[in-house]
């Protein structure tokens, strides 16, 4: 399937491009929210992108070559956006915390149950605990918990008891083994729902290898601090975890005056855009803008 920004011109609108600007993208994946935030931003706006996939750089950066001289690009988290600005303050920011499609419709990425791949899910598979080691790993009450905290699983305990029996038989290694689990561990009526079975458990395991939430949670108060006056952060998210997270932090920034929420409700693709796109029908994008110096003072 070919990758389309999810709320492209909504994202790009509420950032606020313009001449001279830098945005910090944050979240770079394939480069289409920078891609347009360049052009919108002649002659000279800039952008410092970061993404920690390595695959994902690479195709991002030959969508921006037109506008290399103007975008800077980093394979690190984007929690330490700050230590590639050298202080400067910036005029945006944006997190869009969706799985690209190169992460999906790469079998060998490990992301998705939908072809057999090996049980990977690193966003940088040069780092980190993958998901096979959680997997075959993590005690019956640590994949419960991932299950529960991480995918709002309500099944999680007979899902974690069962992949600790069948990991006893078998080292489970790949996403088909992990997928037919899941599937015979939830009672049959919830076999055939709306989405399938493994859908929660492979975000929740995602999740937990690439310390999705801890990243965002750090970075949130950090973020809002890099903000000039009037400089807008604007973060998409794709599940109810990611959203509250940035709700509430959005709310306590206000409240503690550094800014106001723009979006009292969040934004949400049109109509034709969730038929164009599926994997847009849970996007929500949230933006909150920094109050002038002389207010935060």
């Amino acid at each position: 399937m070919t990758h389309e920004s999810v709320l492209l011109a909504e994202a790009v609108g509420w950032l606020g491009p313009g001449p001279g600007k830098v945005l910090v993208d944050g979240t770079l994946g394939l480069g289409g929210h920078a891609k347009r935030w360049l052009d919108e931003s002649v002659p000279d706006g800039q952008v410092v992108g970061l993404d920690r996939d390595p695959e994902a750089l690479l195709e991002a950066r030959r969508v921006l070559q037109d506008h290399s001289d103007r975008a800077v690009t980093v394979q690190d988290d984007y929690r330490n956006a700050a230590r590639h600005l050298a202080g400067r303050p910036v005029d945006a920011i944006l997190l869009d915390l969706g799985v690209s499609s190169l992460q999906l419709d790469k079998a060998e990425r490990g992301f998705s149950f939908r072809a057999e791949g090996p049980l990977d899910m690193r966003m940088d598979p040069s780092q980190g605990t993958n998901a096979a080691a959680l997997v075959n790993e993590a005690t019956e009450e640590e994949l419960c918990g991932i299950f529960w905290q991480y995918g709002e699983e309500r099944f999680a305990r007979q899902i974690a008891r069962r992949l600790v029996e069948a990991r006893a038989t078998k080292r489970l290694v790949s996403t088909r083994d992990l997928e037919n689990v899941i599937f015979h561990a939830v009672p049959k009526a919830a076999r055939f729902g709306r989405i399938h079975p493994a859908t929660r458990c492979f975000q929740a395991l995602r999740i937990a290898v690439n310390k999705e939430l801890e990243s965002l949670e750090t970075f949130l108060p950090e973020g809002v601090d890099m903000l000039k006056p009037g400089g807008r952060f604007v973060v998409i998210t794709f599940h109810s975890l990611e959203d509250r997270i940035v709700k509430n932090a959005f709310r306590l920034f206000e409240k503690e005056g550094k800014g106001k929420v723009l979006t009292k409700k969040p934004v949400l693709p049109s109509t034709s855009e969730k038929e164009r796109n599926p994997r847009a029908r849970s996007a929500k994008l949230r933006v909150f803008e920094r109050g002038s110096w002389e207010v935060l003072r």
